[in-house]
C-alpha cells in the first residue's frame, strides 16, 4: 500500500495499476486516450457527461484528442446530478442512433452512474430495473454484450470509476435504486490529476468530503473484507493529508493527485457496502436533486455520532489513519467537524433548501436503501427519522 505523506514524489509520476481494474494514473494521462482506444479496439465512442460539465475545457480537450487520433465521437450530456431513468433511455437512443461501439464517461459521479446504466441496457435487451442489485443478474452473452467502457473522473470524490454499480432515480417512485452487474466494470480508468486542478473550490470541498464519507462508512461495515478495509484506511490517510491542501492550493498537483487516488481507493472500499449517510442522502437527492457529495457531507456528523460508539474495535485504526492522538468517538467526530468547517460545509440540510416536513417520508424511503442493510448499527424507522431531522435542523 502507499504511505500517505505530504512530501511523496510518486504523485507526479505516471503509474499503471491492474487492481481492481486497469488504472492509468498520472498528470496528463488523458493525452494518451487515442492509444487507449486503439488498445481496446474503440472506433466510435459515445462520450457521456453531465449537463453541468458539457462546456468545461476537459470535454473539448477529450474530443480534440480523439479527433487527432482519427476517432469520431459524439457527446451526450443529458445526465442530471441525480441520474434519472428517463435520461438513461435518452442516452440509449443516442448510442444506437450514432452506431457507437463504446462509452467514455468523463466527469463526476453522475456521469459515471449514467454511463453505466446506459451501458447495461443499450445492447442487453433487459429492462433498466432488471439490474437492481437485489435481483438475479440478467444473463449477458456475446450477442448482447455490454459496450467497452472507459472512465475519466474529473472530481476527487465519486470513487465510481472502478466499479460496476450505479445509483439511478426511479421517477415514478421518487427513490434511488442501486443497479449493478459485474460485466459493466470499466475496461480502464484514467486518473489524471490535471483534470481536477480547475475544479471550483466548493466542488473540491463537496467531492472531497464525499470521498471521506465513502472511506469512513465502508470501513465500519460489519463484514470481513481485508482488501476493502485496507483500501478504506489508505483512502482515509490520503484524504486526511491532502483535502485541506487541495482546498487552499488548487493548483497543487500533489494534493490533487493524493485526493484522486484517495477517492479511487474509497470507491474500491465501498464495494463492501456503505451506511446511513448514503441511505438518507440518496433519498434527499432523489426528491430534491441536491448535489450528492454536499448532501453526504452535511449528514455525516449525525450518522457518525450514531454509529461510531458501536464500532469501538475499529476506532484505533480510524484514528491512526486520520493522524489523531486518541481514538474516542468524540475525538474522531470533532476532527470530522473541524474538517467540514475548514472547507465551508453548511451545518444543516435546511441551508440547502430541505424542509423539515419531509423527514418521515425520507426516513421511510431510506429504510429501503441498499446502504441501510450494511450499516453497522441496526436502525428503526423512528431512529432514521430522528437522524434525518438532526441533519435538516443542524447536524453539527
Amino acid at each position: 500500500m502507499l504511505v500517505a505523506s505530504k512530501n511523496e514524489n510518486f504523485l507526479d509520476q505516471n503509474i499503471d495499476w491492474e487492481f481492481p481494474i486497469p488504472i492509468a494514473y498520472g498528470p496528463g494521462r488523458l493525452s494518451e486516450i487515442g492509444l487507449f482506444c486503439e488498445q481496446f479496439q474503440i472506433s466510435n465512442p459515445l462520450i457521456i457527461t453531465d449537463e453541468g460539465s458539457k462546456n468545461l475545457p476537459f470535454i473539448n480537450r477529450l474530443i480534440t484528442l480523439l479527433q487527432k487520433a482519427s476517432i469520431p465521437s459524439k457527446l451526450f450530456f443529458g445526465v442530471s446530478p441525480n441520474p434519472r431513468d428517463d435520461e438513461i433511455m435518452a442516452g440509449c437512443e443516442t448510442y444506437r442512433s450514432g452506431k457507437h461501439d463504446s462509452i467514455i464517461a468523463i466527469g463526476g459521479g453522475s456521469a459515471m452512474d449514467g454511463a453505466k446504466a446506459i451501458g447495461m441496457t443499450v445492447n442487453s435487451g433487459a429492462n433498466l430495473w432488471d439490474f437492481e442489485y437485489r435481483k438475479p443478474s440478467p444473463k449477458i452473452g456475446s450477442k448482447n454484450c455490454f459496450p467497452t467502457f472507459i472512465t475519466v473522473p474529473t472530481t476527487a470524490g465519486t470513487g465510481a470509476e472502478t466499479e460496476s454499480t450505479a445509483m439511478i432515480t426511479d421517477t415514478k417512485q421518487g427513490m434511488k435504486f442501486c443497479l449493478a452487474h459485474l460485466g459493466m466494470r470499466p475496461a480502464l480508468a484514467i486518473l489524471d490529476p490535471e483534470l481536477t486542478i480547475d475544479l471550483p473550490t466548493n466542488l473540491t470541498a463537496w467531492t472531497g468530503v464525499d470521498a471521506l464519507t465513502h472511506a469512513l462508512e465502508a470501513y465500519i461495515v460489519p463484514s470481513l473484507n481485508p482488501l476493502c478495509d485496507g483500501a478504506a484506511l489508505e483512502a482515509l490517510k490520503l484524504i486526511s493529508n491532502w483535502l485541506e491542501i487541495a482546498f487552499d492550493d488548487p493548483k497543487n498537483v500533489h494534493a490533487r493527485g493524493g485526493m484522486l487516488i484517495g477517492s479511487c481507493f474509497a470507491g474500491v472500499a465501498f464495494t463492501k457496502g456503505l451506511g446511513l449517510v448514503h441511505s438518507i442522502s440518496h433519498m434527499i437527492g432523489a426528491e430534491f436533486n441536491t448535489q450528492h457529495g454536499l448532501t453526504n457531507a452535511i449528514i455525516l456528523p449525525a450518522v457518525m455520532k450514531f454509529n461510531l460508539p458501536t464500532v469501538q474495535e475499529k476506532l484505533p485504526s480510524i484514528s491512526n489513519a486520520m493522524g489523531l492522538n486518541g481514538s474516542s468517538p468524540d475525538l474522531i467526530i470533532q476532527e470530522i467537524e473541524r474538517k467540514l468547517q475548514y472547507v465551508s460545509i453548511p451545518r444543516s440540510l435546511s441551508e440547502i433548501g430541505i424542509p423539515l416536513e419531509c423527514k418521515r417520508r425520507i426516513a421511510e424511503k431510506a429504510m429501503l436503501d441498499s446502504a441501510t442493510g450494511t450499516n453497522p448499527r441496526a436502525t428503526t424507522v423512528e431512529e432514521m427519522e430522528e437522524l434525518t431531522e438532526i441533519a435538516i435542523s443542524g447536524a453539527r
